[in-house]
């Protein structure tokens, strides 16, 4: 079984966003995309108890706007997944996980170099254009199980 449970929509769900996200990074990218995706569905703590399933995680509403860029404005979202695609969101899923969004609940693009903390989170890394934060210690241990 893997970290999560995931039914089909669901996964096609992740795979247009992990593309939407991070394609032009390549398939790594788009893992570390899918590897906050899963996290966030483990992490019942901070912004994150509520949600409880990769649905829930793609539409959440943070700050009356949704929490991924790619659902606000459309782009590459609803477009269909690739086979390819739906294979990397399936590895994330059955428990790929890797530095630096080994354990990051959030990410983004500040198209400059990457500050040290995000909304005081701590910064864990960077892959080309993106930037990973994991929850501060003490804050998210179910993050780490898994």
């Amino acid at each position: 079984m893997g970290r999560v449970r995931a039914r089909s929509h669901e996964v096609d769900e992740m795979a247009r966003m992990m593309r939407a996200e991070a394609e032009g990074e390549g398939k790594q990218g788009m893992l570390y995309v899918g590897n906050v995706i899963i996290n966030r569905v483990v992490a019942q703590c901070l912004d994150f108890k509520s949600v409880v399933n990769i649905h829930d995680v793609i539409f959440q509403v943070q700050g009356g706007n949704f929490s991924f860029e790619a659902v606000q404005k459309g782009n590459v979202f609803y477009q269909r997944s690739r086979t390819s695609e739906r294979r990397l969101a399936q590895q994330n899923i059955n428990g790929w996980r890797d530095h630096p969004a080994k354990f990051a609940l959030w990410y983004f693009n500040p198209h400059a170099p990457c500050p040290p903390t995000w909304y005081g989170q701590p910064h864990t890394g960077a892959f080309k254009e993106h930037c990973f934060y994991e929850p501060k210690p003490g804050t998210c241990d179910s993050v780490y199980r898994g």
